[in-house]
């Protein structure tokens, strides 16, 4: 699942656009991203970060980075052979 502050539309046609198979959710109030420790004061979004969760709903890792979003595909790929 992703989730970012942006509204739910643009999160629609992004997932369209883009081909998505899994669901998008809009967190405009920021709740999620206080709740994960990814939030930002001011106007700015929230941190990015990926955080890779098993079946049995245990984090397995976390990814953060601002500025590559390579580095959160390629290090989720990795917690999850890494298994």
């Amino acid at each position: 699942m992703g989730i970012s502050a942006d509204p739910w539309d643009q999160q629609q046609a992004f997932k369209l656009e883009n081909a998505l198979d899994y669901p998008l959710l809009s967190d405009r109030d920021g709740s999620v991203h206080k709740q994960f420790g990814t939030h930002r004061f001011g106007p700015l979004p929230g941190k990015r970060a990926t955080f890779v969760i098993g079946e049995d709903s245990v984090l397995l890792g976390k990814i953060a980075s601002e500025t590559n979003a390579n580095t959160h595909a390629d290090g989720a790929l990795d917690i999850l052979r890494s298994r």
